[in-house]
């Protein structure tokens, strides 16, 4: 499914480059509300992680929402637990968990206090801090585009792990959301079933709740064609 952008893209660079204009943290209206539009209203967000070594910033391309306890393929579908606890409100703040105990990820929490929803942050765009996230990786020489094609490679790139669990990320100096370029636009948002979610039924798992940027080359996996 292709869903409108707000406005027509005017492209992108081929390689990243440094961010002239100062950035601006994210407004929190903009990850509160359900989990299918914040994901939507996340894509071009900027993260950033800065730290004494400088920092790191990359475009969000591609999201995935995750609602309450009705939705099986959530973790809140356990209710809430000491692992989920965050997940439960106030909207802002990171989710982070370990994936196979091995790998991390990031999510937005979207839910007012007392309730439950999040949104993966699956792909980011790198544009500063390249060669961090090659060392971080272990990948020196990678494409830019593929740092970060991918939640747990979005974890390692940024150098994100469960300490990070909990903070605000509209008002923390380590990690924290910007808004995107004024006068940057996306072309269009695609859209499509998340992955990995086979267990949860197909009530679930086929619902077009992944979304990305069509334009970008930093998309973890190929939206379905006709989606």
């Amino acid at each position: 499914m292709t869903l409108p952008a707000h406005d027509a893209s005017e492209g992108r660079p081929d390689r990243p480059r440094p961010i002239s204009q100062p950035l601006v943290r994210l407004a929190r209206g903009t990850v509160s509300g359900d989990a299918v539009s914040t994901a939507q209203r996340l894509l071009g967000a900027l993260l950033v992680h800065e730290d004494g070594l400088g920092r790191r910033v990359g475009r969000i391309v591609e999201t995935e929402a995750y609602a309450g306890p009705d939705d099986r393929a959530s973790h809140a579908r356990a209710g809430r637990t000491a692992r989920t606890s965050i997940m439960f409100g106030p909207p802002g703040h990171a989710y982070v968990y370990l994936v196979y105990g091995l790998h991390h990820c990031l999510n937005v929490v979207c839910a007012e206090d007392g309730e439950a929803a999040a949104v993966l942050i699956r792909a980011v765009e790198p544009l500063e801090g390249v060669e961090r996230m090659r060392a971080a990786r272990g990948r020196a020489g990678t494409d830019p585009d593929r740092l970060a094609a991918g939640p747990a490679r979005t974890c390692q790139a940024f150098g994100i792990d469960r300490t990070f669990d909990g903070i605000d990320l509209l008002s923390d100096d380590r990690l924290w959301l910007a808004a995107p370029a004024a006068g940057w636009r996306p072309a269009a948002i695609v859209s499509g079933p998340r992955v990995g979610v086979d267990y949860a039924g197909p009530d679930w798992s086929d619902r077009p709740w992944r979304f990305g940027l069509a334009d970008s080359r930093a998309l973890s996996r190929p939206f379905p064609v006709g989606r």
